[in-house]
């Protein structure tokens, strides 16, 4: 009786031995990652996110080759058999090989998004038509919140052209219809003149990293002579830099007298 008891007591501490091997690997190499990660963020800011991304990943896979090792070290400590479970492995391995061919293209796909970093958590992007801030990138799916606040999960195998908004630099384009009867050079010496107000604004000089351009005539459209201009600016801040370059364009036209037409139709009545 007592020999059955100490076998058990070493079972247990066996047990926990192996528990705390695995919990210690995984803090160490938790700890490691993360000081490498926030190296990396400290020398090469740029790249901090795509390591951060990286690292993500690859601490899910440590978890659960250290959740497997545990529990098949436990079942050897215990005298449980492992043969039943890897029938059920080699049957489960065959299934997914028969049955789950999406599966395995999601995890690919997934790996060489993150390989060739083509977009990292917090990255502005449209895959597989949906919009969205990448708030987690998982072994099968990208987990995306739109403008609204809604969560769409696509699967990546399903993304087939990838549109990143927030990488390196964007160049947002301004399109206003000036009217026809109006001064288009001088109507475009006015708007040149306001860009480069803004990109000198303090407020605004940090988002906008190039010097605006003044592109000219871009259409003759219906109602309006369509002039472009393009401004360079940090890749996140595209659409701020864009709503008030398109607010002072419209404020300074105003007070320049220069008319931004709208859509409308004429009628000519005969005499009767």
């Amino acid at each position: 009786m007592q020999d059955a008891e100490t076998l058990i007591a070493n079972q247990w501490v066996r047990m926990g031995i192996v528990l705390a091997l695995a919990l210690l690997i995984y803090l160490l190499l938790t700890w490691v990652g993360s000081r490498f990660v926030g190296r990396v963020e400290r020398r090469a800011p740029e790249a901090g996110p795509r390591a951060a991304t990286l690292w993500l990943m690859v601490r899910r896979v440590i978890t659960v080759v250290l959740v497997v090792f545990g529990l098949l070290m436990v079942f050897d400590i215990w005298g449980f058999s492992l043969t039943p479970f890897l029938a059920i492995g080699t049957v489960f391995g065959a299934a997914i090989g028969f049955g789950a061919q999406d599966l395995v293209k999601d995890v690919l796909a997934g790996f060489f998004i993150l390989a060739e970093n083509q977009y990292r958590i917090g990255d502005t992007v449209t895959i597989a038509d949906t919009s969205g801030t990448v708030e987690d990138i998982q072994f099968r799916i990208t987990v995306l919140r739109d403008f609204e606040g809604n969560v769409h999960f696509v699967p990546n195998g399903q993304i087939t052209v990838t549109s990143n908004f927030t990488n390196l630099y964007a160049q947002p384009v301004l399109d206003v219809g000036i009217a026809y009867g109006a001064d288009v050079d001088h109507a475009m010496e006015v708007m040149l003149d306001e860009l480069r107000k803004l990109a000198l604004d303090p407020d605004w000089k940090d988002r906008i990293t190039e010097e605006p351009e003044m592109l000219g005539v871009q259409e003759l459209a219906e109602s309006a002579v369509i002039v472009r201009a393009r401004l360079t600016t940090r890749a996140d801040e595209r659409w701020s830099v864009r709503r008030e370059a398109l607010l002072r364009i419209k404020k300074r036209l105003d007070a320049e007298g220069i008319e931004i037409p709208f859509p409308h139709l004429t009628i000519f009545q005969p005499n009767s």
